[in-house]
């Protein structure tokens, strides 16, 4: 017989990604996204200019300082910090929109936004992605050429703090350079793991 309403429903699920520059933190998230589609990625705004390669909506919004600003005072944003030179925030709305429609929302976004979403929502799973060591930052910062010698070394600089703040997350992803698709398995199964035990009854 159905187990269909005999339980209420499991709280939902959102998803939130963090860790240093250079983790492959996207990469993976792109790998999931193919592996379960029913996971969507949430396109935070940003301040600074598109890098080459982004899409408007795809990968971020982008924001001019005013409608940023105009967006706070809308209380658009679930979060919203000043990192790098430029500002970051997770629209408020595409996550109420993809949970309306019974899909799992993945946040990404650095340490301090992952500490006030932990604090906003209700049971986040927090994900730490992080690379074997700094050398490996460092490698893959130089390999993709979109930063300068200054914000290279500020992006270290920050890495350092934010790999020490591992510890209070759910789950720590180590992306190793041999390649995205483990790390992407194990976070998509972590997700899995998840809506299971929320949906025992």
């Amino acid at each position: 017989m159905s187990q269909t309403g005999s339980r209420s429903d499991p709280a939902p699920l959102v998803v939130v990604i963090s860790g240093p520059s250079g983790a492959g933190k996207d990469t993976v998230i792109e790998e999931a996204l193919a592996l379960d589609p029913s996971l969507s990625k949430v396109a935070t705004a940003k301040t600074r200019a598109p890098r080459p390669g982004e899409i408007e909506g795809v990968h971020h919004v982008f924001l001019s300082d005013d409608e940023f600003e105009r967006w706070i005072a809308e209380d658009a944003f679930l979060e919203h910090v000043n990192i790098y030179g430029h500002r970051s925030g997770v629209p408020r709305a595409a996550v109420e929109d993809l949970l309306s429609q019974g899909r799992t929302p993945i946040l990404r976004t650095d340490v301090e936004g992952a500490r006030t979403l932990k604090a906003n929502l209700p049971s986040p799973l927090l994900v730490f992605v992080t690379a074997p060591d700094i050398d490996s930052l460092e490698r893959r910062m130089r390999a993709r050429a979109a930063e300068t010698e200054a914000e290279i070394a500020a992006r270290l600089a920050e890495a350092r703090d934010e790999m020490a703040e591992a510890d209070w997350f759910d789950l720590v992803i180590v992306n190793n350079d041999d390649g995205h698709h483990a790390a992407a398995h194990q976070l998509v199964k972590a997700i899995e793991a998840e809506r299971a035990q929320r949906d025992d009854p």
